[in-house]
């Protein structure tokens, strides 16, 4: 009698326990499709970033190509999309054709800008680099450059032409002077502001440490101050690219500023938007280029 009690009481027990069981299971097994669901419907990636991205974009050069069309019908001095890209299309068949010192094609003239920015552009990252880690680093440089850098930045690049052509006497090392009194001092003013903004902690572990200035500099600034460096570059190039168009309509020569002011007085209209566009896209690519740079250049730490 007791054994058929025993049986009795623990039969309850066991159902329910696999009850319990094949509940839990069932519940994982129904999590697991759910977890599953969004990656079968996710599929392998989603096209939505992409065509928020080239949808935008596209209504953007729709709008303008449409202001643009409206522009031409009212003025008959303004050529058309479809007429402008015409003129494009025989321009570039052959954009690198020479038929003398003052007619050559629109690649050469790129290439003689893109020489001339790259010349003035480096001479004053060789010397507005160093100098703005002196000047943000010791305060006696610091009070000593920075009225200077107040009174000539504001000047345009432009007034510094005629002192070039004066100094140098030829028109092209007058043009590089420009793009490099232009170009250094965003580069000093941002490098100096990074090296200010250095945490003070950092400085007081080199004391502590009795680090060489050498290892200061290496190890402590250039990577806190690369950023700042880094977006001092890139607005610099913008205005060297802004400034060598101008410089080259003043002084003559091969160029694109020379090539638009070519245009100009030859009334070719067409030449000159196709200019504006090329000036844009090339400005563009240049920044983006330091902006690349930057991105990989750019320590994790100081990323975050």
């Amino acid at each position: 009698m007791s054994a058929i009690m025993h049986v009795v009481e623990n039969a309850p027990v066991s159902t329910t326990a696999d009850a319990r069981g094949s509940e839990s299971v069932a519940k994982s097994i129904g999590a697991t499709a759910v977890a599953d669901k969004p990656a079968t419907k996710a599929g392998l990636f989603s096209l939505r970033p992409f065509f928020m991205i080239v949808i935008p974009l596209i209504f953007g050069v729709l709008f303008l190509v449409l202001v643009w069309e409206i522009i031409s019908a009212k003025n008959s001095g303004i050529p058309s999309p479809a007429a402008t890209l015409q003129s494009a299309i025989v321009l570039f068949s052959d954009p690198f054709y020479s038929n003398g010192p003052n007619d050559q094609g629109i690649g050469w003239n790129i290439l003689a800008s893109l020489k001339r920015v790259a010349v003035g552009f480096g001479l004053a990252a060789l010397v507005g680099i160093p100098l703005g880690f002196m000047i943000g680093r010791f305060k006696f440089l610091s009070g000593m450059f920075n009225p200077i850098i107040s009174l000539l930045k504001p000047v345009s690049p432009l007034a510094w032409l005629p002192i070039g052509l004066l100094v140098f006497k030829a028109a092209d090392p007058a043009a590089i002077w420009s793009i490099f009194i232009c170009s250094i001092w965003p580069m000093i003013i941002n490098t100096a502001v990074g090296v200010q903004r250095v945490p003070q902690d950092y400085m007081n572990v080199a004391k502590i440490l009795n680090l060489s200035e050498w290892k200061i500099v290496t190890k402590i600034l250039f990577p806190s101050v690369l950023p700042y460096m880094l977006t001092g570059v890139r607005l610099a190039i913008g205005t060297a690219w802004l400034v060598i168009v101008a410089a080259e309509m003043l002084t003559g020569g091969v160029g694109i500023g020379f090539w638009v002011w070519d245009e100009w007085n030859n009334l070719n209209v067409a030449h000159i938007i196709i200019a504006i566009v090329v000036i844009g896209i090339v400005g563009l690519v240049l920044e983006q280029i330091l902006v690349g740079i930057a991105r990989v250049f750019t320590y994790e730490d100081v990323k975050n």
